[in-house]
């Protein structure tokens, strides 16, 4: 079978030897290796990617010395399992359409058991694609509130492991974004840090900007403040209208999402400190 490997520890001579040692004790080859030292923090990052005849149990006892010596963190991941996402939406149809189209193609390792939208303008969009679909208004407090039950409940009933803010028009409570750290991302409508508020695209065109882009995060309490994990940009010139910078946009959007989202979902995403490490 083939696994993932990632780990991260405090960085110094021999965790290379040790690691790469302790896979080929298992009868693992290894297909792919990326590494990064931070000179900021010292701490040490490397993602495996391994075929290897053993259990995946045998492999993961094989590196359980290694994480004890370096007193690191290692985690083994199996390639071929499907990503259960859970997609929230709102009603712009193009990142949606674009996560379950890459889904279906099998270009993006995630399944979608449902999709979540406080409005119902995206029923047909999820019924296209055979997701089963639901929706709450929101519209005050208290229906807010009740709509994070409802991801919650959704996260337990369909055993979500990624939460993807699909232009999903809603700010999450901190405590939801806290006890779903590192597992709920976002797309924001410009290369951060940019225009705020309303119409963003309609801000950027009075201003004349020469770059516009999207950026996908982790989201925090922080509103749009989550480590940066995916950032795309397009030139744009005076001669663009607001309608056609808001159709660049929406395909930036869309394309950044969705590689964001498969980066996670190939586990080549690690957290050092409030900066990411993406072995793209």
């Amino acid at each position: 079978m083939r696994s993932v490997v990632t780990f991260i520890c405090a960085d110094g001579p021999g965790i290379v030897h040790a690691l790469t040692g302790a896979i080929v004790a298992a009868q693992g080859n290894i297909t792919e290796s990326q590494q990064y030292s931070s000179p900021d923090t010292g701490r040490f990052f490397m993602r495996i990617e391994v075929d290897h005849p053993t259990s995946p149990g045998e492999l993961e006892e094989a590196l359980a010395p290694v994480a004890a010596r370096f007193t690191g963190r290692v985690r083994r991941y199996d390639s071929a399992r499907l990503i259960r996402a859970l997609v929230l939406a709102s009603r712009a149809p193009h990142c949606v359409d674009a996560l379950l189209s890459h889904a279906r193609a099998g270009s993006l390792p995630i399944t979608t058991p449902l999709v979540l939208a406080n409005h119902d303008d995206l029923a047909p969009l999820a019924s296209f694609y055979g997701v089963a679909f639901e929706h709450q208004a929101i519209s005050g407090a208290s229906a807010k509130q009740a709509f994070e039950q409802r991801i919650r409940a959704a996260i337990a009933e369909h055993d979500i492991e990624l939460v993807i803010l699909a232009r999903y028009m809603q700010i999450l409570s901190p405590e939801f974004c806290e006890d779903f750290a590192t597992r709920v991302i976002n797309i924001h409508h410009s290369f951060l840090p940019g225009f705020k508020g309303a119409d963003p695209y309609a801000q950027a065109h009075a201003r004349g900007v020469k770059l516009i882009g999207a950026t996908a995060h982790y989201v925090t309490a922080e509103l749009d403040e989550g480590p940066i994990i995916e950032q795309r940009v397009a030139p744009v010139t005076h001669a663009r209208t607001i309608q056609r910078m808001r159709e660049i946009g929406r395909d930036i959007e869309a394309v950044t999402l969705v590689h964001a989202v498969k980066l996670w979902a190939e586990h080549r995403i690690l957290l050092d400190g409030v900066r990411t490490v993406v072995f793209d």
